[in-house]
C-alpha cells in the first residue's frame, strides 16, 4: 500500500498542466510591462544613448540648415528654408536608425544567456519579449521627434496644424513599426551582434542618400529617382514635409511626383502599411521558430 506522501507526488505528476493565460490577459500585459522597465532601466544607467540619439538629428538640422541658408529661395520646392525642407528628412531617419537598432539588446540578451532564461520561464506569451523592444523603441522614436520638431519650429521650419501633427506622429509610428521588426527578425536570423552591426551600416547610410531626406527627387539623376520614389522613408518623409506646408491637406492632396505617377497621401500611406505588412508577414516563421 502506498504511502499518502507517494499518491499525492503521483497525483501531482499526471495532473493536467494548467492552461497558460495568453495574448488577451492581465498576465501578458504585466510581463511586457516588465520588460519594457527593464530596458528603460537600462536606458537609465546608460543614458548616452537617448543623448547622442537627440544631440546628433539636432546637430543634423543645424549644421545642414546653415550650409545651405544661401541657396535660392525656391531651389527646394515650396519650402521657404532648406531647414524647412530637412526637417521632415531628419525626423523620419532619426525614427528609422533608433528602429533599426531596436534588434540589439535582443540580441545583447541572446549572447549573455538572459533570452534563454525568459524562454524557459512561464511567460503567458513569448511575443512579449519582442513587443517590449517595440515598445522600447517606440517611445525614444516620439521623444526624438518631439525634440527635433521644437528646434525646427525655433529654427523657422514651423509646425503642422494639431490634426496634422498627429498624422506626422501616426507615420512615424508606422515607419517605426516596420523597421523594429525587420530589425528584431535580422536578430534571430543572424549570429551574433557584429554581425547585425556589420548589416546596419550597411543599410543606414544607403537608404538615407537615396531618400528624399537631404534633397528633392528633381535634383537626383534618372535611376535615383527611381530608388528614391520605391524607398520606404520617401514614403514617410514626403507626407510629413506636406503637412509642414500645407495646412490645408487633404488625404488626397499629391504629396510626391514619382517617376511612375502622382502619389497621394493616402497612397503614401497606404504603401507604408503594404511595407510593415510585408515584413511581420516575413518574420512570422523565423519569430516562430527562435521563441518556440
Amino acid at each position: 500500500m502506498s504511502s499518502p506522501l507517494l499518491s499525492f507526488d503521483s497525483k501531482k505528476i499526471t495532473a493536467p498542466d494548467a492552461e497558460m493565460p495568453g495574448l488577451i490577459s492581465g498576465e501578458f500585459f504585466q510581463e511586457t510591462l516588465a520588460l519594457t522597465r527593464r530596458l528603460f532601466i537600462q536606458l537609465q544607467r546608460r543614458p548616452s544613448t537617448l543623448i547622442a540619439g537627440i544631440i546628433q538629428p539636432l546637430m543634423w538640422l543645424i549644421l545642414f540648415g546653415a550650409l545651405f541658408q544661401n541657396v535660392p529661395q525656391g531651389l527646394f520646392g515650396e519650402s521657404e528654408n532648406y531647414g524647412q525642407f530637412l526637417c521632415a528628412g531628419v525626423i523620419v531617419f532619426t525614427a528609422f536608425s533608433g528602429a533599426l537598432n531596436a534588434g540589439l539588446p535582443v540580441m545583447f540578451d541572446r549572447e549573455f544567456g538572459f533570452l534563454n532564461r525568459l524562454l524557459v520561464a512561464p511567460l503567458a506569451s513569448r511575443l512579449s519579449i519582442v513587443l517590449a523592444s517595440a515598445l522600447f523603441i517606440t517611445s525614444l522614436s516620439l521623444i526624438q521627434v518631439a525634440a527635433i520638431a521644437s528646434l525646427g519650429y525655433f529654427l523657422g521650419a514651423g509646425l503642422p496644424a494639431p490634426l496634422g501633427l498627429l498624422l506626422v506622429m501616426a507615420i512615424v509610428l508606422c515607419l517605426v513599426l516596420g523597421v523594429t521588426a525587420l530589425s528584431l527578425g535580422l536578430t534571430f536570423a543572424l549570429p551574433g551582434h557584429i554581425e547585425l552591426l556589420a548589416v546596419i551600416f550597411v543599410i543606414n547610410l544607403p537608404l538615407l542618400f537615396a531618400s528624399t531626406a537631404l534633397v528633392p527627387l528633381t535634383f537626383m539623376p534618372g535611376w535615383l529617382q527611381w530608388v528614391a520614389s520605391l524607398n520606404p522613408l520617401s514614403f514617410a518623409i514626403e507626407p510629413i514635409r506636406y503637412l509642414y506646408l500645407h495646412p490645408d491637406w487633404t488625404f488626397a492632396s499629391v504629396v510626391m511626383a514619382a517617376p511612375w505617377g502622382e502619389v497621394s497621401l493616402v497612397q503614401a500611406l497606404a504603401l507604408l502599411l503594404g511595407f510593415d505588412l510585408v515584413v511581420l508577414v516575413s518574420i512570422q516563421p523565423l519569430l516562430r521558430r527562435s521563441l518556440s
